[in-house]
């Protein structure tokens, strides 16, 4: 990869990632100061603006390494950051997806498990990508 794809690809990703879990974490895990409150803390509906700003650039970078780096990588077998690699690459396509629908789908019975595999599935990529990047690190000091 070039170092602007290398750049694209972890700040899209950091950028998602951080917005994702900070918007997780005040929708989940904080409990509102009020009994009627409609967000449970201030910073909730930034957490998510910025989430669905920043995952675009995201599904682009990918797209930007998918010819390069990643279809190349897995037709060649390459040992380095395989596993990691595959974690990201089976959890990239209901990831993107879920996310999307999560936006549109408007039946209350259907946002609830679009929601889950978002967060399973965004967790799961976010474990993968950090894998792959302590992966590739040692990869690239053998001889």
């Amino acid at each position: 990869m070039t170092r602007f794809e290398r750049w694209t690809v972890w700040s899209s990703a950091i950028a998602t990632g951080l917005t994702g879990l900070g918007f997780m974490w005040t929708k989940y895990f904080v409990q509102p100061a009020e009994q009627w409150a409609v967000v449970n803390h201030p910073l909730e509906p930034w957490f998510l603006k910025l989430h669905i700003v920043a995952a675009p650039a995201f599904v682009f970078a990918v797209g930007l390494v998918a010819t390069r780096h990643i279809i190349p990588h897995l037709r060649t077998k390459e040992p380095s950051g395989r596993r990691s690699g595959f974690i990201m690459v089976w959890t990239l396509l209901p990831m993107v997806v879920t996310g999307y629908l999560i936006q549109v789908v408007s039946r209350s019975g259907w946002t609830g498990p679009l929601a889950v595999t978002h967060i399973v599935t965004g967790c799961a990529f976010l474990l993968g990508i950090a894998g792959h990047r302590v992966r590739g690190k040692r990869g690239a000091r053998r001889p």
